[in-house]
Parts: structure tokens; sequence; C-alpha cells
């Protein structure tokens, strides 16, 4: 790949947000000694060391009910080297969507001469392991792991730690262009490789949507509510430096990756609000503004890259009430943060009221929370989990025998 480096980057505290980032060449060969490297404008980042990238990342795959050619759309669209895990929330009854899955994967394995991980986020093994271990944040009332696309990416994550991985990246499984999904791992791949932080996140931007609008293909450029989340975003971070900014373009990123060592030490919330969370929470804990809980990750800084994809992105089309939650939720998360001025509060407050998403007399609800999962006791966790399928392509996994 052959990449442009952040033509600005702004520092907040240890955090350091590029500017989006321009993609020049999807594949630029194999390193063969000829080409110089220019890291002031542009870096040409040769397939081996995407591949060696590869080798150590896991892609998670939230999945509720995507269609089966969907899914194996995306997962067709994975680098070789790359492990995934899908983390299902799909039905179990009458039709037991999950078994369909299961059944897709198997045939991807064998056919690909892959490996790869699924697991259902109510298998009672995964609650019963959780509650064990002391994680009862990310169960209901009734003991079982919540719904929510986050209560899935959490679990992926950590089935993803226990395999040994040292990145792990995202990429939701309603995706209609599998070549879109492949680009975005290289642009993972890509700001790991030019990351000089073990603490990095790399978001994607997209290209394009494409809609029909009157016969014609329409190629737009942002989402409601992507456009409003970058802008309260910026706000936020406006208001501590004293400068208006637009440094962030992807605050609704659901193509995003992080090092493990990174996702270890970040807080989460629930559901759909989990993207612009990853954000809020950076600056939290490590803006400055707060007493930081980790001084070493201040020491080390934090690289956030963002990159702007060349595929268009097509997928499922949600309705007006859910594209008016993910924004409520985007929302809450800022809205609630201690870190959010009493003046964007209230300006926050009248947005949603006039949107009708909230009422003038009542105050907007509080997201549920995840601590650091640097606090699980990761042996202890596998061991309750060991009987399963998934544990135990783990312990092939480690041991070699596959």
């Amino acid at each position: 790949m052959r990449i442009e480096l952040p033509k600005n980057v702004e520092r907040f505290g240890a955090i350091c947000f590029g500017g989006l980032q321009k993609v020049f060449e999807l594949d630029s060969g194999i390193e063969n000694g000829s080409i110089t490297k220019n890291k002031h404008i542009i870096e040409r980042i040769p397939y081996h060391d995407l591949c060696n990238i590869y080798k150590e990342m896991a892609i998670i795959i939230p999945v509720r009910n995507e269609r089966l050619r969907l899914l194996d759309g995306v997962l067709c669209g994975i680098p070789h080297h790359c492990l995934p895990i899908i983390v299902s929330n799909s039905p179990l009854e009458p039709n037991n969507r999950f078994a369909m899955e299961e059944d897709a994967l198997g045939d991807f394995c064998t056919f690909t001469n892959r490996n790869a991980l699924i697991a259902h986020q109510k298998d009672p093994r995964l609650a019963k392991a959780f509650a064990e271990i002391g994680y009862t944040e990310i169960l209901d009332g009734n003991g079982n792991v919540r719904d929510g696309k986050a209560e899935g990416m959490l679990i992926g994550t950590i089935l993803a730690r226990l395999a040994g991985k040292k990145y792990i990246g995202f990429v939701d499984a309603d995706n209609y262009f599998p070549g879109s999904v492949e680009e975005y791992i290289r642009e993972y791949a890509s700001g790991f490789t030019i990351g000089s932080s073990p603490y990095t996140m790399v978001r994607i931007a997209w290209h394009s949507k494409p809609k029909i609008i009157k016969s014609k293909l329409f190629f737009k450029k942002w989402g409601r509510t992507s456009s409003y989340t970058n802008k309260m975003l910026n706000k936020l971070i406006g208001h501590y430096t004293g400068f208006e900014t637009e440094i962030v373009k992807t605050g609704n990123a659901g193509e995003h990756a992080m090092t493990m060592d990174l996702a270890m030490v970040l807080d989460y919330s629930s559901g759909y609000s989990i993207e612009p969370y990853h954000i809020v929470n950076l600056l939290e804990k490590f803006g400055g503004i707060l007493e930081s809980p980790l001084s070493e990750v201040m020491k080390r800084k934090v690289e956030v890259f963002q990159i702007g994809s060349r595929n268009p992105h097509l997928h499922e089309v949600g309705n007006e009430d859910h594209i008016d939650r993910m924004l409520y939720l985007a929302t809450q998360v800022v809205y609630h943060s201690p870190i959010c001025p009493e003046a964007l509060k209230d300006e926050l407050k009248r947005e949603m009221v006039s949107r009708k998403l909230v009422k003038s007399n009542e105050d907007m609800a509080k997201p549920s929370y995840f601590p650091v999962l640097s606090s699980i006791d990761y042996d202890s966790f596998m061991k309750s989990i060991r009987s399963t399928p998934y544990a135990k392509m783990i312990h092939k996994l480690l041991s070699g025998k596959i």
C-alpha cells in the first residue's frame, strides 16, 4: 500500500489525532530495494510488512441476522493470514440462524484451509465465565450477556486476547463489497506499520455510501449520524484547545482497529455508542483534562490514524428509527462524559429535543459502561469456557496443532 502520512496532527494531552490520510495505491508491490521511502510525505508499505501484521491480527465480526451471502462475502475479503472471529447474536429459535452461520463458516474454512472462531453472544457458558470472574457489568438482570453490538465486540476482543493476537480489527457483517473489507484491513495494517506507539488506533472514513436517487447512483460522502457525531466531538475538543477544529472525521467508524495494548486499557460503552465513546474515553483518560490512571500510556502517547478508503461502502440501509437511535446513543456518551462542558451539554440537549429524541423536561438516559478488559483474569476465564468449541480451537492455535 502507498499511503499519505497525516498532513496535520493535533495533539491533545498524550493523544495525537492524525488528519485524514489519502491512499494512493492499494497494492504498492513487494520490497525490492529500488524505491526509496519519503517518510515526510508518502509511505510505501510492501506486502510482506502488511502480512506480518495480518499474522498477529484478529478480525472481529459482530453478527445479528445478516444475510448469509453477505457474511460469506465479508469472510472472503479478510486477508488469509488474519484470524476471523464471529460473535453472533442471531436467533436460536424458531429457526436456528446461528447454526446456519456456523455451517457457512465451516464451509468457508474447509474451502480456504483456514481457521476461525465463532461464538454466540447468549452462550450460557460465556455468561457463567463473566459471572465467575466478577465482570458482571456485561450481564443483564437474568444473568445472560446483554444484547448489543458493543457486547459482541467485547467478547470478540477477549477471544482475540486469549488467542494471543496483538491487533484487533472490526468489520460489520452487512457489507456488500468484499473488496472494501480487504481494503479496510490493509489500511488497519498500514496504520499499525507507520505508527510508533504500542497504543494505536486506526479508524476508517468511508469514501462514499452509494444511494439510488431518481434512478441514478449518487455517491454520498457523509451520513446524517456521521456528520453530527463528528461535529460534537470536534466541539468537545475545541472547547479545551480554544481553537475550532475539524480533526475528527471518523466519530462513528464501525470499521476501526486497535493494538491489543490499547484495547486493554479503554473503558467501553454499550450498544452502538461504542465507536464515538472510544474517542470520548481517550480524551477522558489521556487528554490531560482529568488525572490519568495510566501514567505509562501518558509517557508513550496514543496515536489515532484516520484513513480515507477508496472503495465505496454499500451496506444494509437502516430505517429512520435506527438512525435516530444511533444518533441519540452517540450524543449520550458525550453528554454524560465528565469532561463535557455545561454549554455543550445545553446545546446537545436542545438538539435532541428538537429532533424529538428526548423530552424537554427529562434528562438524557445514561448508557451502560464496561470497565477495562485488563481487569479480567484471563486464565480463569479460559478455564470457565474450556468445554466450548471456540476455546478448544484457541488451544489448538496456541499449541501449534493446526
